[in-house]
């Protein structure tokens, strides 16, 4: 079991808490909450040991550029894709997204 932490830059606060997916084989949750300080903060928890230079470049892709509400996310990974990864983190944020704003 591997944990890894992160901190990004991020806008306003996230408008509200969000699951997405399920912890299970090849699969993971994304846990996230609103945070006040303009910061992002992600914890990691993975069963796969090493992949730490793909989650850093994953996340960097995510979390960089245009900048996402600021939340607290958790992450329970199962040995899901990178692809999944970032459809998860995507689900999360679509589902806190207010109704009307694209």
């Amino acid at each position: 079991m591997e944990k890894r932490d992160y901190t990004f830059p991020a806008g306003p606060p996230a408008a509200g808490r969000a699951l997405a997916g399920v912890v299970g084989s090849g699969d993971l949750e994304v846990l996230l909450q609103p945070a006040s300080d303009g910061v992002t903060r992600i914890v990691v928890n993975t069963s796969v040991d090493g992949k730490g230079t793909v989650w850093d470049a994953l996340l960097a892709r995510v979390f960089t550029g245009e900048l996402l509400p600021a939340a607290s996310i958790v992450i329970n990974d199962c040995g899901a894709t990178p692809g999944v990864v970032r459809m998860r983190i995507e689900q999360a944020y679509e589902e806190i997204k207010p109704e009307g704003q694209p």
